[in-house]
């Protein structure tokens, strides 16, 4: 019995550690006017949504990804411990251009506020798709 609990205990380490492997680090942003959309137009998407910055627009291809979104930590020392911990799970609606996107993800404001201080503007993040 021993044996297979330090299995089990080792194969779930090993997931976690891949796990966390592939998160990648990014920023993000927060946005308030979420119709129209570069994805869906005047159809409302609810308020889990983000706009993906060039760096995972693809053309369009990011439309409807799901994202998996962490605060890590400040980008200025406005707000120095803006994270609320925990995650959020978004869905890709929009674009954020450059140059006027100063970030990989720019997150609703419901979104942002459930992982980090609306007062920090810009965040730390990582996030896996």
């Amino acid at each position: 019995m021993a044996a297979g609990t330090r299995v089990l205990f080792f194969m779930g380490l090993v997931i976690s550690l891949v796990s966390a492997a592939s998160a990648i680090s990014g920023t993000a942003t927060y946005y308030n006017v979420y119709v129209p959309s570069a994805c869906y137009g005047f159809q409302d998407q609810g308020v889990m949504i983000a706009a993906a910055g060039d760096e995972l627009w693809a053309n369009g291809a990011a439309c409807g990804r799901m994202y998996r979104v962490t605060c890590q930590g400040p980008t200025n020392l406005g707000v120095p411990q803006p994270c609320k911990g925990g995650s959020v799970t978004v869905k890709i609606v929009d674009r954020c251009p450059s140059p006027g996107c100063q970030a990989t993800i720019d997150l609703s404001q419901e979104a942002f506020s459930q992982i980090a201080d609306l007062n920090a503007g810009k965040i730390l993040i990582d996030y896996t798709q």
